[in-house]
């Protein structure tokens, strides 16, 4: 960062005004407004070519309007409000000088409690570039400027002393060239694919191999052409998670930014513009459906398509019903293993199905379980976005270990069953897996309850190293048994 410049005495400072969207804040308050209008009124969407024909201004104040932003929950620049809060106890005059919507402006203003005076798109006008130069002049007569953007360059080319905030590098060089003191660089974070990679949740697709069950249970992972269709559907599922994670990121701003952890997600800590991911989304979407209908049956496409619905119901509604958005996720990883069932032509098992529908409720329940635990730790009654309450730590932990023992009770059906005979040459030697089990799911539950297990149980147990014991000793139960 580049050290600033000397200030000059308190008495003869001149105002500094500070734009808002990727200044400010590290986003778009107009894109966020946009992705709060399509979670709460989709419908109103339609309007939005209506409002645009009228003009900018008066589409901002339409969205600002209807989407009604919760602006305490922005991902505020930390560099830029430390260095505004010293301005501040100094005696300077803040003016916060923005092209969002008037209300937007005046509704952060007062948030922070720094700004003397907010300058914001009004009445028709779209305050940008010249006509936000114009404003300030009126207002201000002469003042320092902190923007991001090239549109800044016309205010810095008159203003007094530049600041620049993560501007991109061609931007910042041509600032630097214009003939006026830079005061203050503020460096943006380094980029590079570590965000995207976080966006996408890569990690989480470690449960999309799931798919490979069905094949590896019939026995068949040998056979011609098996094992890769069923890499093709994983694929497909990855893909279309991905969106899926994407989407559920952008329409759950508010409430991740709430959240300890999740708050330092790309797009909820604006390390990604909003606007990457509503063209993100789409692109994964659209290259899990061409695989899909290209490479796999069409029984296939029409589950993963499937999929994708209910998942994006999850995301923007059932997640909120208590118990239904558990068995909704169970059902989730289930449906995983049913198309991967379909992607290679194997007969789905009821058994198999039976027995991750059980184990996964146990899990999803597991995963409400870390998050109520939370909410006892930091002494709130609810979670926000969600139906559960404080109080319900203990019905799901009952809730909870019992679906993991209904679990194994399945799986010890299943090893009575007449279908166990065609596949294992010593079924007998199956009933091994059941003490396996029974370990492994009490051990995550005791751990759970001692705040060791994060929120994503699956994820947890990747990372588990007694789990990879577990994971190996039944392998070699179901070897020895065939």
């Amino acid at each position: 960062m580049q050290p600033p410049a000397p200030i000059p005495d308190a008495a003869s400072d001149v105002p500094l005004a500070v734009d808002l969207d990727g200044t400010l804040v590290r986003t778009d308050t107009l894109h966020e407004n946009l992705l709060v209008l399509l979670k709460h009124a989709p419908w109103l969407l339609l309007l939005v070519p209506l409002w645009v024909l009228r003009g900018k201004a008066f589409f901002k104040a339409e969205v600002a309007r209807r989407a009604l932003l919760d602006v305490t929950s922005l991902p505020y620049n930390a560099e830029v409000l430390a260095f505004l809060r010293e301005e501040h106890a100094r005696g300077r005059r803040l003016v916060l000088a923005t092209a969002a919507d008037r209300s937007i402006a005046d509704a952060v203003a007062s948030h922070l409690g720094l700004f003397d005076t907010v300058v914001a798109s009004e009445a028709g006008v779209n305050l940008s570039g010249a006509r936000k130069l114009e404003r300030l002049r009126q207002v201000l007569g002469t003042f320092d400027y902190a923007g991001n953007d090239a549109v800044d360059l016309a205010l810095w080319r008159e203003c007094r002393q530049v600041i620049v905030v993560h501007a991109p590098a061609g931007v910042l060089r041509q600032a630097q060239g214009l003939g006026r003191p830079v005061h203050r660089v503020f460096e943006s974070p380094p980029g590079g694919v570590r965000p995207w990679v976080k966006a996408l949740r890569v990690h989480q697709w470690a449960k999309n191999a799931l798919v490979f069950v069905p094949v590896l249970a019939a026995h068949k992972a040998t056979q011609g052409g098996m094992a890769p269709r069923a890499v093709l559907a994983f694929i497909a599922f990855s893909l279309c998670a991905s969106a899926v994670y994407v989407i559920n990121d952008l329409l759950d701003l508010a409430s991740d930014r709430r959240h300890p952890s999740k708050s330092q997600r790309p797009f909820a800590s604006g390390a990604l513009p909003v606007r990457a991911g509503v063209v993100l989304a789409p692109l994964l979407l659209a290259g899990a459906t061409a695989l899909a209908l290209t490479t796999l049956p069409l029984s296939f496409f029409a589950l993963l398509a499937a999929y994708f619905v209910l998942t994006l119901a999850y995301s923007l509604r059932l997640k909120q019903v208590v118990m239904l958005d558990v068995l909704v996720l169970a059902g989730l990883y289930t449906v995983r293993i049913f198309g991967g069932a379909l992607a290679v032509g194997v007969p789905t098992s009821s058994w198999l199905l039976m027995f991750s529908t059980f184990l996964f409720l146990s899990l999803a329940l597991l995963k409400r379980l870390s998050e109520v635990r939370r909410l006892r730790q930091s002494n709130e009654t609810s979670a926000h976005g969600r139906g559960y309450l404080a109080q319900d730590y203990e019905q799901l932990s009952s809730l909870g270990t019992a679906a993991g023992q209904v679990s194994v009770l399945v799986l010890a059906l299943y090893i009575t069953s007449k279908e166990v005979t065609a596949l294992y040459a010593h079924p007998e030697r199956l009933w091994l897996l059941c003490p396996v089990m029974l370990y492994w799911v009490g051990r995550i539950w005791v751990l759970a309850h001692r705040g060791l297990v994060n929120e994503d149980p699956l994820i947890f147990a990747l990372r588990d190293r007694v789990s990879y014991v577990v994971g190996v000793v039944a392998a070699l139960v179901l070897w020895v048994a065939t």
